[in-house]
């Protein structure tokens, strides 16, 4: 059902695609639909859950490679991030044009904490272990990485105007302050830890045009 709902989500178009249209792709009954899902929003929370447990899965081997300390293991993560977010840019684009609406804001947090759910253990599990090697200044683990992963919410506006922007002669210049946002996301990570200014590499110059696909801004 998943994979149908997707398929639809992304051809049709989220508003447009109805619980019915799900039922009839995926070949279920609308008592088997319900049984799973109550609304096509549970359904949507469930599809953005499944693709950040497969983020995760391809995330999870870099915290076992040999020779790598805390910073060095958040760096990869980080890295890996960016490039994962690039190669799905047309289906992080396709779900960010439906929750950034303003009317599906609370949707919006809602898959925001599904998405935390599932990465919560990557982050506790590196700040462990960056607090046993003394590279983080930090007490507590686990309520250190809840704080850093709900400083993605905050990011919300940026990314908002971004997309507002894309196709207008302000796209490139919301696409940048959306990368300075992403930048100061990093340098506050690296003074919540304890670490010098920029030992973090959060995101990088062009980052948020490569994931919104943002064409060049058209002349005035």
């Amino acid at each position: 059902m998943l994979d149908s709902a997707q398929d639809l989500f992304f051809s049709k178009g989220y508003e447009a695609t109805t619980v019915a249209d799900i039922m009839e792709q995926a070949g279920v009954s609308k008592g088997g639909f319900y049984h799973h899902f109550t609304s096509k929003d549970d359904l949507l929370e469930a599809l953005v859950e499944r693709m950040a447990a497969r983020a995760l899965a391809r995330l999870q081997p870099i915290l076992e490679e040999k020779g790598l300390d805390a910073v060095a293991c958040m760096n990869a993560v980080l890295s890996r991030s960016r490039q994962l977010k690039a190669e799905d840019a047309p289906v992080i684009r396709a779900t960010f044009d439906i929750v950034f609406r303003p009317e599906n804001v609370a949707l919006y947090h809602r898959l925001n904490r599904a998405v935390n759910r599932v990465m919560m253990p990557l982050f506790v599990d590196i700040i462990t272990r960056g607090k046993m090697e003394g590279r983080f200044r930090i007490d507590d683990p686990t309520t250190t990485a809840e704080i850093i992963v709900q400083l993605g919410a905050s990011t919300y506006n940026a990314v908002a105007r971004a997309i507002e922007a894309i196709g207008t002669p302000q796209a490139d210049e919301a696409a940048a302050a959306l990368d300075e946002r992403l930048r100061q996301h990093g340098l506050a990570i690296d003074r919540i830890l304890g670490l010098p200014d920029g030992t973090l590499v959060y995101s990088e110059p062009g980052f948020a045009k490569a994931v919104l696909n943002v064409p060049a801004g058209r002349k005035r």
